[in-house]
Parts: C-alpha cells; structure tokens; sequence
C-alpha cells in the first residue's frame, strides 16, 4: 500500500490505488462508487464479474453520512463482495485534496462493511463521462443525474478489466 505526496503538500499523505486480482475475493459483484462533493455515482457488476453498469446517484451527505448508510444497504442487497471506490490522480499521477477526500471517505465506508473496499485510479472519468453522454444528447439537468453513474461505470469496469488481465497473468483466468 503505497503513500504519494499529495499534490498541495499538506496534509496527510494519500496511499495510491490498490492493485486489482490481488486478494481478490473470486466471482461475485462488485460496486464501484465515484465519490463527488455533491453526488455519488454507483454502479453494479454482473455476478461474472465482466460487466459494469449504472446503479443509482446517491446525495452526499457528510453531515450524518447518510449515503454510506445506503451503500452498506446495497452491499447486503445485492451480495457485493468487493467495493471500488475511484481515487482522482492528475495526469501526472499526483494526489491532492480531491483524493484525500476520496480515501476518507473510503475508509468511512469500509468501516460499514465486512467486504473490502479497494481504491482504484481514476483520471478523467467524470470528464469521459460528461464527453460521453454530451455526444449522446444529455445535457444540462439531465446529464449532472446520471454523470455519476456513468463516471462509478467507467471506475469499475477498469477495474473489471484489469482484475481479468491480472487472474490471467497469475494464471487463474477460470478461477471460481
């Protein structure tokens, strides 16, 4: 579990992503989560687990921490077995407040749980997703509702994919 220097230079040090495959659960779903100041994006994998897709926007609430309330809730009622939450990195792979807030709220949601909650590098995805639906026709009220889906989307299926790429490295590509 490795520190980066976050990019404002105070502050704690923010520990950089986790590597997907490693202490890896096996078959199951898993969520991915896109942490905002605002909003929450959830996504949900098949049971494969292959496939991301968009779950729900949650209100961010630091106050009474009520959205890790209904994350803990959705972790039991579709049997999740592992959480992605995304950690912002700039291009030049540095982490600042944006990342801090991510690991805090990581570790707040993992202290919910009793399945693990993985950090997982995202650069971009918001940006991706907003280009994404933009191309699509979404715009204004209706694409900020569902940004954050689409952004949690881009986080797990990333995950996903090299979770895949590294059981296949490590030889259990079939693994139960």
């Amino acid at each position: 579990m490795a520190l980066s220097k976050p990019e404002s230079g105070t502050g704690p040090a923010v520990r950089g992503p986790d590597r997907p495959g490693l202490d890896d659960p096996g078959r199951g779903r898993r969520l991915g989560v896109d942490v905002g100041s605002v909003r929450v994006g959830v996504s949900l994998s098949d049971p494969s687990p292959l496939l991301a897709t968009p779950l729900v926007t949650l209100a961010r609430d630091e106050r009474t921490g009520r959205d890790l309330d209904q994350l803990r809730d959705i972790v039991a009622e579709h049997q999740v077995v592992e959480v992605v939450v995304g950690l912002p990195t700039t291009l030049a792979g540095r982490h600042g407040v944006a990342a801090r807030t991510a690991q805090h709220y990581a570790d707040a949601l993992g202290a919910r749980l009793t399945v693990p909650v993985r950090l997982a590098d995202e650069r971009l995805t918001t940006v991706t997703a907003s280009r994404l639906l933009t191309g699509q026709g979404v715009r204004g009220r209706r694409q900020r509702a569902v940004v954050d889906q689409v952004a949690a989307v881009e986080i797990l299926q990333a995950w996903l994919d090299a979770r895949a790429a590294a059981l296949a490295r490590a030889g259990e590509g079939n693994r139960p």
